[in-house]
């Protein structure tokens, strides 16, 4: 710490020790804020916190006290506690007479003070005092308060608000480090664990690699052999390295499509907004769902499905649908990502209403008119695969984060995909769901289907 750092603390503790003198509080005052102060730190929650702020005035002074703060989601001051009833659960409107302002006011036989948060920004910025301004406090009857404690009360709700501020910059950090650890979680399941999957493309490659070697040694053999004209060695070699070509261009194709899917994924995830506002933010636009997003990540996990041997039954209504809505593509990709790679994981075979065996994998939607209320129509999309029923007592735990069923068969897992696959769904508005049916799992979700006339608009 620099000596101008020191020399600048040490100021500020002179001019508070001038301050306070000429305030020259009361004991009684003195004693309030000392209690506020050890109460503050001895109750850890909201909600002991604002008992604590209504209660002291009725001890020490005799008043009764109301604490109200402006919800941003409801754009109102509100009752959040009073001395009377204590902590309102179902916070209610101000009455008419409390008004957000600047400054005290005398209203109702009530004496009303604004509350104010700390500043975010320098002191040197010029930054208008009301945008702190985070709430009112009420206490009456007024005709009990002395002009001295008027002004003390002015220091007091300072107090309260500063405090609040704190402890709204704590829980805060609190959320983004819950938030970051989640992040993490999706981070490794969706994007590390796949990336692995560039290995096993490189073996392959070096592997073909190695078979170049080998034709160059055949071509070599063929050459020196008695008997077999130029025509003949060139018609060998010529067809397998057409068959060599082939293989390498699949394999291209598939490190390409393997690049995007994990590019995609690494700019849905990184994105800096999630990061600045502690959860995850969507960046919609306008996508026919099925041509853009699922029929994409099944040409990417194909060669999976098929190496297990699951059959993809089409939708072809799915595929060529024209309904278009307004979804983070990134996102909602993932989540079909989840749901795909549960298939490979999870699908088993079963005997169909033929007696044939029957190993799956099934995609499709369907409009639910009305399902989120009066003309606001829901899409269903529905992930089926074939096998046994998940227990009926795990369904209820199968979108928690961390929780995997008795079925997973030794399969590797971390039990976090399904709790990603909702959490992203219910920030599009949306709901999760599962059914059992007559062959398998059907895992689905409900978005809201967008009216045209929206088409376009980012929320």
């Amino acid at each position: 710490m620099t000596q101008s750092e020191i020399d600048k603390i040490r100021k500020r503790v002179k001019e508070k020790r001038e301050i306070y003198i000429e305030y020259d509080f009361s004991r009684i005052q003195n004693d309030i804020l000392k209690t506020f102060f050890d109460l503050a730190q001895e109750f850890d929650s909201l909600r002991d916190f604002f008992a604590i702020a209504v209660l002291i005035p009725l001890e020490f002074l005799k008043v009764d006290c109301r604490l109200y703060l402006f919800d941003d989601n409801n754009e109102r001051l509100e009752l959040v506690c009073d001395s009377q009833k204590g902590h309102y659960y179902d916070r209610l409107p101000a009455p008419e007479y409390i008004q957000l302002v600047n400054e005290p006011y005398e209203a109702n036989d009530s004496y009303i003070l604004p509350i104010f948060g700390k500043s975010l920004y320098p002191a040197p910025l010029p930054v208008d005092e009301s945008h702190n301004l985070i709430g009112m406090f009420e206490l009456f009857p007024e005709s009990k308060l002395r002009n001295s404690d008027r002004f003390f009360l002015t220091k007091y709700t300072n107090r309260i608000g500063y405090n609040l501020h704190n402890r709204k910059i704590a829980r805060q950090n609190i959320d983004h480090i819950k938030f970051i650890n989640t992040l993490v979680r999706d981070i490794e399941h969706d994007v590390i664990i796949p990336n692995m999957y560039y290995r096993f493309l490189f073996i392959k490659f070096g592997k073909k690699i190695a078979a170049l070697a080998e034709l160059e040694d055949s071509f070599r053999d063929l050459k020196n052999q008695e008997g077999r004209s130029a025509v003949e060695v060139c018609d060998l070699v010529v067809d397998k390295i057409g068959a060599l070509r082939e293989e390498l261009f699949d394999l291209q194709s598939e490190l390409q499509r393997h690049h995007s899917h994990i590019s995609m994924f690494l700019e849905s995830l990184f994105r800096r907004d999630h990061f600045e506002q502690g959860q995850l933010v969507l960046r919609p636009k306008k996508c026919i769902l099925g041509k853009e997003i699922v029929v994409p990540q099944l040409a990417h996990f194909g060669n999976r499905l098929k190496a297990q041997g699951i059959t993809i039954e089409h939708s072809q209504e799915m595929a060529t649908e024209e309904v278009p809505l307004l979804v983070d593509i990134g996102l909602l990709s993932q989540v079909y990502a989840n749901l795909i790679s549960n298939a490979v994981k999870y699908t088993t075979e079963i005997q169909d209403q033929q007696g044939r065996p029957k190993k799956a994998l099934a995609y499709g939607r369907d409009v639910l008119p009305n399902f989120f209320g009066p003309g606001r129509d829901g899409i269903k999309f529905n992930v089926f695969t074939t096998g046994k029923h998940i227990e009926s007592t795990e369904v209820s735990k199968i979108f928690c984060d961390g929780f995997r069923g008795s079925n997973i068969h030794g399969q590797p897992g971390t039990g976090h995909g399904l709790s990603f696959v909702r959490n992203v769904v219910e920030l599009h508005g949306g709901k999760v769901g599962y059914d059992p049916t007559e062959q398998g799992n059907n895992f689905y979700f409900i978005l809201p289907l967008t009216p045209q006339k929206n088409i376009g608009q980012t929320t």
